[in-house]
């Protein structure tokens, strides 16, 4: 009766594993890096352009999404907020160019979550004087919401 037992407890153990790998997901991450690149890169051109439609392409529109900007007391939660925020800085500054290097971007496991870092050059006029912030630290995360890549948290930091 004990082996019965011990066979049955294995069949039902190894079924088990092999339903956990039928329910895997599967994706090419290298594919879904490619994607999650295009979005960070539209996310430039949407800056530089100070195009709000393009942006919130970018974005999830959620309302706790997460902002942490470069001064301590800059931090903003919801689509709302990142907006306006995005619109009172497009009001201010004019013909930006961002440059980005050292890009490195990771998927997890399922492939619905993605987390990048870069270097960024921030160069824009501001009361008609050129500024400049070089080696800018920017990371974040994505979320892969319905089929497409969106940021729902980034931060920025000056070194």
């Amino acid at each position: 009766m004990k082996k019965i037992t011990f066979i049955i407890l294995i069949g039902i153990f190894t079924s088990g594993c092999s339903k956990v790998n039928q329910d895997k997901v599967t994706f090419d991450p290298a594919k879904e890096k490619e994607k999650v690149a295009l979005v960070l890169e539209k996310y430039v051109i949407a800056n530089e352009e100070q195009n709000l439609n393009l942006i919130k392409e970018v974005w999830a529109t959620n309302p706790d999404i997460v902002v942490i900007g470069t001064n301590s007391n800059e931090t903003l939660i919801g689509w709302e907020a990142i907006k306006n925020a995005l619109k009172r800085q497009f009001e201010t500054i004019e013909d930006t160019y961002i440059s980005v290097r050292d890009q490195r971007i990771e998927i997890n496991d399922t492939g619905n979550t993605s987390w990048f870092s870069e270097i960024v050059n921030y160069n824009y006029i501001y009361q008609g004087k050129p500024v400049k912030y070089e080696g800018l630290r920017f990371t974040g995360v994505l979320e892969k919401i319905n089929g497409d890549w969106f940021i729902v948290q980034s931060h920025m930091s000056i070194p």
